[in-house]
């Protein structure tokens, strides 16, 4: 292990301690708003822990968070359940039913589930967090700034929701860990660790744009090597292999990535469209609750729903449409100006890093980055963000942060980003790296970034963690530093002291 990763993993560990207490305190502290959010009824005998675990970890399954529990729990009994992916609900449960089952006696299965939402995402966070380091060490080829990303990730403004029982710190470790994969060459292995990660969200399936971008760059530079090295027929027969190669590599990795978004909504298809439960099979208090609240249950002696007359009946998107009001410029209202407001730092950074990214290198974004000019080599990049490796992941950003700002409920777009794209963690650490004067390169045997202090006796001290040695001397920063570190860090605490008492965010 790198002194970078352990460096990672040290301040990754320390947040997400920190993380847990201050949810604790602030749980304790402020009373639960009273939301009109998801709240299934308790058919469950309490144990002799669950009080306990409840007020230790009660701020982990409010909101959607509820959710992911009750699916865990009890699996996808509402129409609207389908709207959460199967994945996290599933090592929820698995880490109930394996690793905490000798807690049984104590703890009944929704504190068990608690407990699990601790212990999983505190995990999946770190591994989270040492994918993105080694993706931005591939793809920047700059260590320093690797590393500055990794430390900013571990304070991400989306902490909340990467703490509490939601499925972003499982999709950013397995996206994260398959788009490093990818870029080593790993093709088949990228393609099982981003098919797992479609099992987890939705927005899996954008990560298709790179298994159809990164192969064809590759296929492109061996066309360019055949040109230079061999001729006549043995040319056609090589430009004719990569060719079938790269189209093969696509539709199978395709196909890959797409089979549990498919598979899903083939599931949603059969437990309502054709359904085989009868409602003398659903828990009298879960069935009130349905009644009461309009919630759809499955019933083989019902009618099936409309939306399954559909030409393409996706369960997915009837969910979106119908239960959130999801679509094309429906949150663009005047009483929905605060949730702007809430998105607009996450924004403002998506749109600095294609912005900047642009005007450094506007002939290689023309050419969409397929192949070198005179003045660009795809195979010796210059190191940092500027480097023509990280071009689709600016273009994925910023589809992300178009696709958020026009169709989704905007306030997503901060934990929407955060997990889901390394780019908002390097423009970050870049525009610190480039207006902080504390942090410099000097050529030492660490390369790491560095604050610049001084000991009583004059010598020069560096230390490891860069963001920790700012901040005693934040007041001396940078407006850049100010504004970055201010953001990241206001969202980090007010995400935890809101959310975990149903009081509204992002």
């Amino acid at each position: 292990m790198t002194m970078d990763v352990k460096a990672v993993l040290e301040f990754a560990t320390l947040t997400r301690g920190l993380s847990l207490f201050l949810q604790v305190v602030f749980n304790a502290a402020i009373p639960d708003h009273e939301a009109d959010a998801f709240k299934p009824p308790r058919t469950e005998e309490p144990l002799y822990l669950d009080s306990t675990v409840e007020w230790l970890l009660g701020g982990l399954s409010h909101w959607d968070a509820e959710h992911f529990l009750f699916i865990a729990e009890r699996g996808y009994l509402y129409e609207h359940n389908f709207a959460f992916f199967p994945l996290f609900p599933v090592i929820l449960r698995g880490l109930a039913e394996t690793l905490l089952w000798p807690l049984s006696s104590w703890l009944s299965v929704r504190g068990r589930l608690l407990v699990a939402v601790a212990l999983g995402n505190t995990a999946l966070f770190l591994l989270s967090a040492v994918a993105l380091h080694a993706l931005s060490r591939a793809v920047l080829q700059d260590r320093r700034l690797a590393l500055l990303s990794s430390l900013l990730y571990c304070v991400t403004p989306a902490n909340v929701f990467m703490t509490a029982g939601y499925s972003e710190s499982l999709f950013a470790a397995l996206t994260f860990g398959g788009l490093f994969l990818l870029e080593k060459g790993f093709t088949f292995r990228a393609c099982l660790a981003l098919s797992i990660a479609t099992a987890a969200r939705s927005n899996g399936l954008v990560n298709i744009g790179f298994l159809l971008y990164l192969p064809s760059l590759h296929a492109i530079s061996q066309i360019r090597v055949y040109r230079s090295t061999t001729t006549g027929h043995s040319k056609v027969f090589h430009y004719v292999w990569v060719i079938i190669r790269f189209l093969l590599t696509s539709l199978l990795g395709t196909a890959i990535i797409a089979l549990p978004f498919c598979a899903f909504q083939y599931y949603g298809y059969r437990t309502f469209c054709t359904p085989s439960v009868s409602l003398e099979r659903i828990p009298p208090a879960l069935l009130s609750l349905a009644e009461r609240k309009g919630y759809r249950v499955p019933d083989e002696n019902g009618p099936p729903p409309l939306w399954c007359m559909r030409p393409l009946p996706l369960l997915y998107s009837h969910i979106q449409d119908v239960y959130w009001d999801v679509g094309f410029l429906r949150y663009f209202e005047l009483k929905q100006i605060p949730n702007f407001i809430l998105a607009l730092p996450m924004a403002t950074l998506g749109i600095m890093a294609v912005y900047a990214y642009f005007q450094a290198n506007p002939e290689l974004c023309l050419r969409l980055g397929l192949w070198e000019t005179g003045v660009t080599k795809l195979d010796k990049p210059v190191p940092g963000f500027f480097n023509p490796r990280a071009f689709v992941y600016v273009v994925h950003s910023t589809v992300l942060l178009v696709f958020g700002t026009l169709c989704m409920h905007v306030q997503v777009l901060t934990r929407f980003m955060a997990s889901s794209s390394p780019v908002p963690f390097w423009i970050s650490a870049h525009l610190l790296l480039l207006n902080e004067p504390l942090l410099h390169r000097r050529k030492t045997s660490n390369p790491g970034p560095q604050l610049q202090t001084h000991s009583k006796n004059g010598c020069k001290h560096t230390p490891q963690n860069p963001l920790t040695a700012l901040l005693p001397h934040f007041k001396a920063c940078s407006p850049t530093t100010k504004s970055i570190l201010g953001y990241f860090l206001s969202y980090w605490v007010l995400g935890l002291a809101l959310h975990c008492n149903f009081l509204p965010w992002t």
